[in-house]
């Protein structure tokens, strides 16, 4: 019984794994095709997307540009002289390249980095103010010298001290003199005789006249006042001193008389000086020396009185320009109440200048000078710009006018466009003005031999600058520039391009222009003869 029940439960258990199995496989079944559905599913992501990729247009391949910015392009992949690859340049991110107007291109994302940022051309009227730097003058018409006009001493001095203030008649000074006192003694004779021949004949008179008026005029011719001939009239008597009064009120800007002294004829003993008005000496420099008209009204400033401006008229621009300092003088009359202007203290100047009204104007800013020509940036259209040589005129603090080149309303680069200037190769696109434009070549053309940009030559190393990263070769004639043979300067592109130079060495080599006048060496090798494109040196001793 009991083997028989053993058997009997045993029977159940295979039964219950069979079952068990049979429901594990039918669950395991359907779990892998839900699986295997998935996965087809997700399979067939990759197949569509590949598809897609198929069917998404390809990026056409235009030519491939020069790793180091120059102006060189290749229809196939290669090397510069320094080894660096060539940067392919698909269509649409030619960024830097000029299109067949002339224009440049740059990518929006590199506009927004760079902070480009753009100002329309706008009709303005133009007030331009004129700056000079001056100085405050005497008046050369309100100073006056005292110079005695016969020999005397100085007896005593009335007025002893540079920068005294003095008054019209005050005493300066007197002057003892033998001339001055004979002068005196012979009119009060010939006065004295003229009173006593009253009852003589005419011719008697009239001679007597004569004397008395010819030392009456040689008083006067003296500088003798009317007041003290007077006084000598009257009194007859001749005074041993004579008194020498001020002829203006002002300032004694200079003393040379000293008590006891003797003096000369035309000596100067004062000079004095009316400061009610005086001059501003401005030095206006030569750009604007056009702007500045006579009569017209300047303001003056002084650092001694800041808050306060000192109104004046332009009576004088002078003729001559100052050699050293390419200014010319302008001559400002200013008033001076109160003496508050003294000679010598510095002046600030602001000219005011007729405004040109209804001028085509961009910012400042907007101007790239270059020394020989000016170029204003315009965006064309978003990431396109194009740069216009311009002819400039009349100029204010922040805008100039533009006469040729920009018309109102177009926008100009007024920020960034020095770096759009070294981001596009700004000088290519200046050189090939009015010049027929190359269209870049394209990825089919690759047949078409690559336009040279360098220069080959053969020659002896004659000196090497390390430090400078410079060497002198002695070369010979170039046909491409057709330059005959001679010993220049060249500079290295890099330092490896000096491994193993020696002076003397024989070498080939290749050049480019980077900047006009700076010839750079890409590449070189030693050479027993020439190469292409030039020939070996003639002339050693030639110079450059």
């Amino acid at each position: 019984m009991k083997q028989r029940a053993k058997i009997a439960i045993g029977m159940l258990v295979v039964a219950a794994l069979v079952a068990l199995a049979a429901g594990g496989g039918y669950w395991l079944g359907n779990s892998g095709a839900g699986n295997s559905g998935t996965s087809s599913r997700q399979g067939a992501a990759p197949v569509a997307g590949s598809e897609a990729g198929g069917a998404q247009k390809q990026r056409k391949l235009l030519y491939y540009r020069n790793p180091m910015g120059l102006p060189d392009t290749s229809p196939v992949p290669k090397k510069d002289p320094m080894g660096m690859d060539y940067i392919p340049v698909y269509e649409g991110e030619d960024d830097a390249e000029p299109d067949s107007a002339g224009q440049i291109r740059i990518s929006t994302d590199k506009v927004q980095k760079l902070g480009v940022r753009t100002e329309a051309a706008s009709i303005k009227s133009i007030e331009k103010i004129v700056r000079a730097a001056g100085r405050i003058e005497a008046d050369e018409r309100r100073t006056y010298l005292i110079s005695p006009k016969f020999e005397g001493y100085v007896e005593r001095l009335h007025v002893n001290a540079t920068g005294q203030a003095v008054s019209r008649g005050q005493p300066l000074f007197e002057a003892y003199s033998p001339e001055l006192v004979s002068a005196q003694r012979e009119y009060a004779i010939a006065a004295q005789g003229v009173a006593s021949l009253k009852d003589a004949g005419s011719d008697a008179q009239d001679g007597m006249k004569q004397l008395a008026e010819a030392s009456l005029m040689r008083l006067k011719n003296w500088d003798i006042s009317e007041e003290q001939v007077k006084a000598l009239a009257r009194s007859g008597e001749a005074k041993r001193t004579m008194t020498f009064r001020s002829p203006v009120a002002g300032i004694v800007t200079e003393k040379k008389a000293f008590q006891g002294m003797r003096f000369m004829p035309g000596e100067m003993l004062y000079q004095i000086a009316d400061l009610s008005s005086v001059w501003v000496l401005a030095d206006v420099f030569e750009q604007d020396i056009g702007l500045v008209k006579s009569r017209a009204k300047a303001k003056v400033r002084i650092n001694a009185y800041p808050d306060r401006d000192f109104e004046g008229t332009v009576a004088y621009v002078y003729p001559t320009l100052k050699a050293d300092t390419r200014t010319l003088q302008v001559r400002i009359e200013l008033p001076n109440p109160g003496l508050l202007l003294k000679p010598g203290m510095f002046a600030q100047v602001e000219l005011a200048v007729p405004a040109r009204k209804n001028a085509v104007t961009v910012p400042l800013s907007a101007v790239i000078d270059s020394g020989t020509r000016r170029i204003v940036l315009i965006q064309v259209k978003e990431g396109r710009f194009e740069p216009r040589e311009v002819k400039l005129g009349a100029r204010s603090d922040d805008t100039v006018e533009v006469l040729e080149g920009v018309k109102e309303g177009e926008q100009a680069v007024v920020t960034a466009n020095f770096l759009i200037d070294a981001e596009s190769n700004l000088k290519a696109a200046i050189g090939s003005f009015g010049q027929p434009k190359q269209s870049a070549p394209a990825a089919e053309n690759a047949s078409a031999p690559a336009k040279a940009v360098g220069h080959k030559a053969a020659g002896t190393v004659d000196e090497i600058d390390a430090k400078a990263g410079t060497v002198s070769i002695n070369h010979g004639a170039i046909a491409s520039l057709n330059w005959p043979a001679m010993t220049m300067e060249f500079k290295l592109a890099n330092d490896a391009l000096l491994k193993d130079l020696k002076p003397g060495a024989a070498v080939a080599f290749e050049f480019v222009e980077r900047q006009p006048g700076e010839w750079v060496i890409t590449a070189l090798k030693p050479s027993a003869g020439t190469a292409a494109g030039g020939s070996a040196p003639t002339n050693p001793h030639a110079g450059h």
